[in-house]
Formats: C-alpha cells, sequence, structure tokens
C-alpha cells in the first residue's frame, strides 16, 4: 500500500495534523518505502550499501569513514557495519592514507564498477519513472525546503 492509498482508505484520521508533522511522518514512510523497494531490486547488496557506494564515488578522493559518515548523516558505528559487509562481498577496500598512515581511505574496487555498470539501466529506469511527472522547479523547491529543514535541525543540536 503506498502512502496515497493509506491516506485515502480511511483507517487513520489526518485531519488536524500541522503540515510540519505531515511531512515528517511523509519522508519517514517514503524513506521506509524506498528502502524496501530498493532492497528487493539490488541482487548483491541493500539500499543503504548502495547508497554509501553512490556517496563514495562522488567524493573527489577516498573518503575517510568519520567523511563518509557525515556525508550519509549516519553514525561512525553504522557506516562502519556498512562498510564491514561491502568488504566482505569485495566491493570496497580500506587503503592507508598517502599522508596521514593513521587514517584509512575506502575505495571502490572493480568488483564494485562493474556491478555499478551491470545495474546503471536498471537505476535509471526506476529513477525516471519515480519521477515521472515532476518539474525540475518543484525538485528544486523540495530539495531546497529539505536543506533549510537540516540546517534548522543543525541549529536545534547546538
Amino acid at each position: 500500500m503506498n502512502i496515497n492509498e493509506v491516506i485515502q482508505n480511511g483507517n487513520i484520521d489526518f485531519t488536524g495534523i500541522p503540515p510540519q508533522y505531515f511531512l515528517l511522518g511523509l519522508l519517514s514512510a517514503f524513506d521506509n518505502r524506498f528502502q524496501a523497494m530498493a532492497d528487493r531490486m539490488m541482487e548483491e547488496i541493500s539500499w543503504k550499501q548502495f547508497f554509501a557506494i553512490i556517496c563514495i564515488n562522488m567524493c573527489k578522493e577516498p573518503p575517510t569513514l568519520n567523511e563518509l559518515s557525515d556525508i550519509l548523516g549516519s553514525s561512525h558505528q553504522n557506516v562502519k557495519q556498512i562498510l564491514l559487509k561491502l568488504e566482505t562481498k569485495d566491493f570496497i577496500e580500506l587503503v592507508p592514507d598517502a599522508d596521514d598512515r593513521r587514517k584509512q581511505r575506502i575505495v571502490l574496487t572493480k568488483k564494485c564498477r562493474r556491478f555499478c555498470e551491470k545495474n546503471d539501466g536498471m537505476s535509471m529506469d526506476v529513477m525516471t519513472k519515480m519521477f515521472d511527472g515532476i518539474s525540475e522547479k518543484d525538485l528544486n523547491k523540495t530539495i531546497q525546503t529539505i536543506i533549510k529543514i537540516e540546517s534548522n535541525l543543525k541549529e536545534i543540536e547546538r
């Protein structure tokens, strides 16, 4: 059941919910639904593992564990668990930093790159279908809204 069906079926009373609360619930429910769908589509790895790979690949240089944790918005311990699973599957390797041997950099392996190439078409197809009928203007507004909400969240944490 998708969120629209949940709203329409009448089993839950959404009246009187401030839009801020509704949006947070909607984002959480969407995240759960998207993760479940993505986990079913990926054969070898989970969505969280694939998202880590995407973020590693976007970095200008191989990130450290702390850098990747910041990018993913997740704890050091959670990211470490994701990396251990990826390392076991030979999707990443940890290599010493050239300038500071105490640091380890996360590097994608050839096996990982082949996996990404193999799944690129499927990923593009899913993204095309998922964002069908949504304008670039609406997407950019949504992005800016979420960035502002996160910025406000950081202020609360201080």
